[in-house]
């Protein structure tokens, strides 16, 4: 199917709340492309915390569970933020699974328990639940409902510069877009192509001060609600990579606050936290007003084992000529000795 390339469960529910699982089997990301990722996806509008556990069915006739993938510590899931799923980027070498008693004719079985914490006069109970994704093979007829490819089908427009009516002129390269759907996820884009002071007749806009990868990186965003990644900008910097392509991406959350961007960033970014590009995420964290991130990278770079080289980085001589605020928490922090587990 491709990295990033997904098939859906049907929706099930649990403790009240619907759920799907979605699995991708080359990989959700470049760094997991070697291995079958599994996610718990929550579908009900609203704020829970649950735990779960994936297994899978071997399929040799012998009934057996193994390969087993849990979290206990209940986790939030929230359709109105970034964090929707939770699961295993890396739960099983693709190799393996390819060659296992798991998989038959092109199936796997995905036992899936999850946990409901719910209140009840200040105590909590939780409500477990089991679900099983399969083709029961007793019904005659089962209809197979492809996943979504609106995202996909968006972005192709903007490639195919299909309808655009609108170019952005940004630094030596230039953009091709469509009015409407900028206007209907920026409220910036909305004011500046369609409100009182925007001009609708407007062909070309000229963007200033921003680089052209990271503007079509955000372009990308606008399309497919989704983080573009480094290899779809190759025509525009092929050396950009994920940590970069975040920290600018902040910039233009800033700038023309498409919905959940920053969320969305402040998030990839805490998962790639370096030595060598902790002190440049901290500035962006603070230049944002990224507080979990700022707080995250501070902890991080005070770490005995961590601090030594992160002085070394290129990051670090900025944020020690520009932001001496900044430098004096990540030493007070360090001098504290925190233990960041």
């Amino acid at each position: 199917m491709g990295v990033g390339k997904y098939m859906i469960s049907r929706r099930f529910t649990v403790g009240g709340h619907d759920w799907v699982i979605t699995c991708y089997p080359d990989g959700e990301t470049q760094d997991s492309q070697e291995y079958v990722s599994v996610f718990l996806y929550i579908v009900s509008l609203r704020e829970i915390r649950a735990s779960f556990e994936f297994k899978l069915l071997d399929q040799s006739g012998k009934g057996k569970y193994c390969v087993h993938g849990t979290v206990i510590s209940p986790m939030t899931f929230n359709t109105a933020g970034t964090v929707s799923s939770w699961g295993f980027s890396k739960y099983m070498k693709r190799s393996e699974s390819e060659t296992s008693s798991y998989l038959k004719n092109d199936c796997l079985i995905i036992h899936c328990t999850v946990g409901v914490v719910q209140t009840r006069s200040e105590t909590a109970e939780t409500l477990v639940e089991t679900t099983q994704t399969r083709v029961e093979e007793e019904k005659p007829c089962v209809v197979r409902v492809t996943p979504s490819y609106m995202n996909q089908n968006l972005k192709g427009l903007m490639e195919s510069e299909t309808g655009c009516d609108v170019t952005f002129h940004v630094g030596n390269e230039f953009f091709r877009a469509h009015k409407l759907i900028l206007a209907a996820q920026s409220p910036v884009f909305r004011s500046q192509l369609f409100g009182l002071m925007g001009n609708p007749g407007m062909e070309t806009v000229v963007i200033e001060e921003f680089e052209p990868f990271a503007f079509k990186a955000m372009l990308l965003y606008l399309y497919s609600d989704e983080l573009p990644e480094p290899r779809e900008l190759s025509n525009s910097d092929s050396l950009c990579t994920s940590t970069t392509l975040m920290q600018h991406l902040l910039d233009a959350a800033d700038r023309y606050d498409p919905a959940r961007l920053k969320l969305m960033c402040e998030a990839r970014l805490c998962e790639e936290i370096s030595a060598n590009t902790v002190a440049t995420t901290l500035v962006f964290a603070e230049q944002y007003q990224c507080p979990q991130l700022k707080n995250l990278c501070l902890n991080f770079a005070a770490k005995p084992e961590n601090l030594g080289e992160v002085m070394k980085s290129d990051g670090y001589a900025y944020l020690e000529k520009s932001y001496p605020s900044l430098l004096t928490d990540l030493l007070r922090i360090s001098a504290a000795g925190v233990d960041n587990k």
